[in-house]
């Protein structure tokens, strides 16, 4: 199973970001999701909002996210994957957003305010440039409609866990295996689990059900120590990439 861990850009501040993007890597990540900071996030619980209001007070301006990705990208194994607000495509210019993301080193992008059943000229610009445009099904996702967004999902589809936004929970949802069965049946994308996860117990009851797990907020919020505070940047990147290894080592594990 694929460990996918996701941070926000800029947060604390862009050199960190690229420090941690290659902790990330160097302790078992298998991808990266890479969070474009903006004020009103979909989906987002109270930590991952945190996080983007800390990168937004310190001026992260997208030119320097896509500087810092190149950077990085070429350093690191784990693909990277771009979490971003359609809202700021557009502002940026859509053909102009996804060829700076592809040139930086992405190697696809997750819009969640892109409703998947009406992505497909997105999705074709995508493809123009090998990008692979990840779509989000949720429980609450009616079957003709996941059917629609499934027709334009790559590289992987996103399931979210729960209905309601991204945070630490100690539970699984009771549905969600029957969700992950019935998507198996009708795409051969690999399946990857967002939403709630923050254990190694939760990544076990996901195997054989799920291809990947999506880990945010409990990888984020270690980052709150260091609001004000940069000299506890090293030691935060090794709980950072300890929490990480130990996750990475759950979901590797062969059953």
């Amino acid at each position: 199973m694929a460990f996918m861990p996701f941070i926000a850009a800029g947060d604390p501040d862009l050199a960190t970001t690229g420090r941690l993007l290659e902790e990330l890597s160097r302790s078992g990540a298998d991808l990266i999701e890479v969070g474009f900071p903006y004020s009103d996030p979909i989906a987002d619980g109270p930590v991952i909002q945190a996080s983007y209001t800390r990168a937004l007070n310190n001026r992260v301006k997208l030119k320097d996210i896509f500087t810092t990705i190149a950077g990085v990208s070429k350093k690191i194994s784990a693909p990277l994957v771009g979490m971003v607000s359609y809202a700021i495509i557009f502002r940026h210019g859509v053909d102009a957003f996804v060829k700076e993301a592809q040139h930086s080193g992405f190697a696809g992008l997750i819009v969640p305010d892109l409703p998947g059943d009406e992505a497909a000229g997105f999705a074709k610009l995508m493809a123009t440039q090998q990008m692979d445009l990840i779509q989000l099904i949720a429980p609450t996702t009616p079957p003709d409609r996941a059917a629609k967004i499934l027709k334009q999902a790559t590289g992987f589809v996103y399931c979210i866990a729960v209905a309601g936004t991204t945070g630490v929970r100690k539970e699984l949802a009771p549905h969600l295996a029957e969700m992950l069965k019935s998507l198996r049946s009708q795409t051969t994308l690999p399946l990857a689990v967002g939403f709630g996860i923050s254990a190694a117990d939760q990544i076990e009851h996901l195997r054989g059900l799920a291809d990947g797990v999506i880990v945010g907020s409990a990888i984020v919020k270690h980052l709150e120590a260091l609001t004000g505070d940069l000299s506890k940047t090293d030691a935060v990147l090794r709980q950072i990439g300890e929490f990480t290894q130990s996750l990475a080592k759950a979901a590797h594990r062969q059953s």
